[in-house]
């Protein structure tokens, strides 16, 4: 196996025991995106001397006979609208375009204390505004497996860039499925933390009420690795929790006998692929046979998520938007692309004088309804499970003109977000040579158990 297709486990080891050099180990994952991004382009910048600076500092560690973190070395990419210090962070937006953060986002610092590679910052759609990566103002980010195909979105460059060993871990962000839906798509591991379990400070906000951070790796191991070194409360961000940040890998291993998995019977209606669904329902099956309980639930107020959603998300896009007025951010609002001059449009509309009750407080009130159907759920079940998209990646322009027909993509994603609770999606089958991915949420601060079975079943498809 080359140096850039192994995990971060196995690379750790590696480093640990001299068998290469982290300089060796950056160089492989660097002629890995030279070879692959003129086809790819999963990344707009690339931090070539930077990560290279970076690898010799852990290589002096290394000599020194110094302690070595879990992702001590470990070449990482960046998400584009996380800010980095001294590197060009342009949200995909050709209205950030030159923008150079004066400090880290508070995610970027915990991973540079660590000592970790930064290897570029990845292509995404503009200000995290769509699920395909064909809204970035720079390029379009291709999917690994198909590459007439998306990559899924907004974190496409991030799910690619693992898909492609471009990159051994990414970080993303996830507003309404866009770290989990690329990762389904590109066959990979994208892990969306609890609301308030990760920093947002440094983040460009999309949706605040709703935004998180968190990584995309190659297996369930190295994105609790991840977890466990980003998870934590920060005084910069007020939305954090103060609660104490457990290894997300200890309990890996500890098998899913008698744990009660809720399939929700809404999420296996009209809309779904059937054979998306028939991948689904083997996961699940293979779940059962692993000694988990089967529990089928009902969300009632599923139906009304999408609607929800797209009430309350270009509402805080309309606010969270206005700081790009060209004078104190950013360009002239020209530069702004189409869908998010339709979502800053349809927010403001939905908050103007005489349609806020008709619009934004009934979707808030739903939307506590929502939570209302998670939590009854989560008294009955341990995690609820289900596909993370209706369909496998689909062609290059098949739904841009057809805006509703893209939103319906995150149909089964977005309800964490509006919840507020942790989800993961790992792959669980092809269907004509493109990943499926299946979903695993879990309560607030549940990610141990997520991850916990999300390990058991990625186990049995070794």
């Amino acid at each position: 196996m080359r140096l850039n297709e192994l995990t971060i486990k196995d690379a750790h080891e590696g480093l640990k025991k001299k068998q290469f050099s982290a300089v060796e180990l950056t160089k492989a994952v660097l002629s890995e995106i030279k070879k692959k991004e003129k086809t790819i382009r999963a990344y707009i910048t690339v931090t070539e001397q930077e990560a290279l600076d970076g690898a010799r500092k852990v290589d002096q560690l290394i000599t020194d006979n110094q302690p070595l973190g879990p992702l001590s070395g470990i070449p990482v990419a960046v998400k584009d609208v996380i800010s980095t210090q001294g590197v060009e962070t342009s949200a995909g937006s050709k209205i950030l375009e030159g923008y150079i953060p004066p400090y880290d986002a508070t995610v970027v610092q915990k991973l540079r204390e660590q000592n970790v590679v930064i290897i570029g910052k990845t292509n995404c759609d503009e200000f995290a505004m769509g699920s395909s990566t064909e809204n970035s103002a720079y390029q379009k980010t291709k999917n690994p497996h198909d590459t007439t195909r998306v990559p899924g979105g907004s974190s496409g460059g991030s799910a690619a860039a693992v898909a492609a060993h471009e990159c051994l871990l990414s970080l993303g962000s996830d507003t309404g499925g866009s770290i989990r839906q690329p990762a389904a798509l590109c066959g990979v591991v994208g892990l969306k933390p609890t609301y308030g379990r990760v920093s947002r400070y440094g983040l460009i906000a999309m949706a605040s009420s709703l935004d998180t951070i968190g990584p995309i790796a190659k297996t369930v191991e190295d994105a609790a690795l991840a977890l466990t070194l980003i998870a934590g409360h920060d005084p910069l961000d007020a939305t954090t929790r103060n609660v104490p940040v457990p290894d997300y890998t200890k309990k890996l291993r500890d098998g899913i006998v008698g744990v009660r998995v809720g399939v929700p019977r809404e999420y296996f209606g009209q809309g779904l692929n059937t054979d998306v669904r028939k991948m689904v329902e083997r996961a699940i099956k293979q779940l059962e046979e692993q000694g988990a309980k089967v529990v089928e639930i009902s969300l009632p107020y599923q139906e009304y998520a999408l609607a929800v959603y797209y009430i309350i998300v270009p509402s805080e896009i309309s606010a969270n938007m206005a700081r790009f007025d060209g004078v104190r951010y950013g360009k002239d609002r020209a530069h702004f692309g189409d869908e998010v001059k339709r979502r800053i449009m349809l927010g403001t509309y939905t908050l103007s004088s005489g349609y806020y009750d008709q619009y934004y407080n009934k979707a808030a009130k739903v939307r506590a309804l929502i939570k209302r159907d998670f939590d009854e759920a989560f008294r009955k079940v341990d995690v609820i499970i289900g596909p993370t998209s209706p369909s496998v990646a689909w062609k290059f322009g098949e739904k841009t003109d057809n805006p509703l027909e893209m939103y319906l993509s995150d149909i089964y994603t977005i309800t964490a977000n509006l919840v507020g609770i942790p989800g993961i999606s790992i792959p669980c089958g092809q269907v004509q040579g493109l990943p499926v991915g299946l979903q695993i949420m879990g309560p607030h601060f549940g990610e141990e158990k997520v991850l916990q079975i999300a390990y058991a079943y990625e186990q049995t498809t070794k």
